[in-house]
């Protein structure tokens, strides 16, 4: 039976030329045999899911040969081409991205050093969440571009999961480094919160004086000094730009809720009261010189 071929897109009936990431449009298609694209270089993030057949992909340095349920992704400024097979032409749904945080979103999901291509299971998210970025598209609403930025970050969830699982697999990335990550995470997260290493523990599941250790081995300091750290420089960061509070205030907005003590830690790692530092800040900025640390 011959193959009926098809095509469809839908482009984002909003834009906004600053903003940092931009969902372009999305589509699907059944091609024909031996349907051939490039080769060619793109200015934008494209993203392919196969629903369907086989075909090759070539990127500057690899080919794959992909069927049902893989993924390639084709970053801006690189010479690509794909192929659907003589026999089993693939059916495939894509999505294109743009924007000054379409690489970090890339790369944070394990579509760096070359990788392109991802090998999902049937229970996959990322061709219903394709499909739903056209639908959104379609409606011609003024939120599309919101709900197709929510579908996006799914699809790239759901891929850094996989990769991620791969690399730990593999053994490149160690469980210590990935749990201090972790770590690290929660705590740039929750700083702003009177949180304390004892409930980030309990939250991360591992006990305290075994988090305590490889924190310290991997870091050189303790978690109880990280995060002062981090509250001290946030502090910081407000004392400078935020004259209109308080130093109650500023105490509160980084999770320390006794100023008397903020006050202290404050001075104890950067040589100065947190009045007089925002005094020497509006008096001379450049002559102030870094904390203690």
């Amino acid at each position: 039976m011959a193959i009926q071929e098809s095509y469809s897109v839908a482009s984002n009936p909003v834009y906004h030329d600053k903003i940092p990431l931009h969902v372009l449009f999305a589509g699907e298609s059944q091609t024909k045999p031996l349907h051939i694209v490039g080769p060619k270089i793109y200015d934008y993030y494209l993203l392919h899911y196969v629903e369907s057949g086989r075909g090759m992909f070539r990127s500057e340095h690899h080919t794959y040969e992909l069927g049902e349920g893989s993924c390639f992704l084709i970053h801006p400024g690189r010479l690509v081409s794909y192929a659907s097979d003589a026999n089993d032409p693939w059916r495939y749904r894509w999505t294109a991205f743009s924007g000054s945080e379409a690489q970090a979103l890339a790369d944070s999901a394990g579509f760096s050093g070359g990788q392109s291509v991802l090998y999902t299971s049937s229970d996959s998210l990322i061709p219903s969440s394709i499909k739903r970025i056209a639908d959104a598209f379609y409606s011609k609403k003024e939120s599309a571009d919101m709900a197709a930025l929510g579908y996006l970050y799914l699809i790239f969830s759901e891929a850094r999961e996989i990769l991620t699982s791969e690399i730990r697999l593999t053994g490149i990335e160690s469980q210590v480094r990935r749990t201090v990550k972790q770590m690290i995470h929660y705590m740039s997260a929750q700083y702003a919160h009177p949180v304390s290493i004892e409930q980030m523990c309990e939250s991360l599941g591992y006990n305290r004086a075994y988090l305590s250790r490889i924190f310290k081995k991997e870091t050189g300091m303790s978690p109880v000094t990280y995060l002062l750290k981090l509250r001290i420089d946030k502090s910081r960061k407000l004392l400078r730009e935020r004259p209109e509070l308080s130093i109650e205030q500023v105490a509160a907005s980084v999770g320390l809720t006794d100023a008397l003590y903020f006050s202290r830690q404050f001075k104890r790692l950067c040589g100065h009261a947190p009045s007089h530092y925002r005094t020497l800040v509006a008096a001379s900025p450049s002559s102030l010189h870094d904390c203690l640390y």
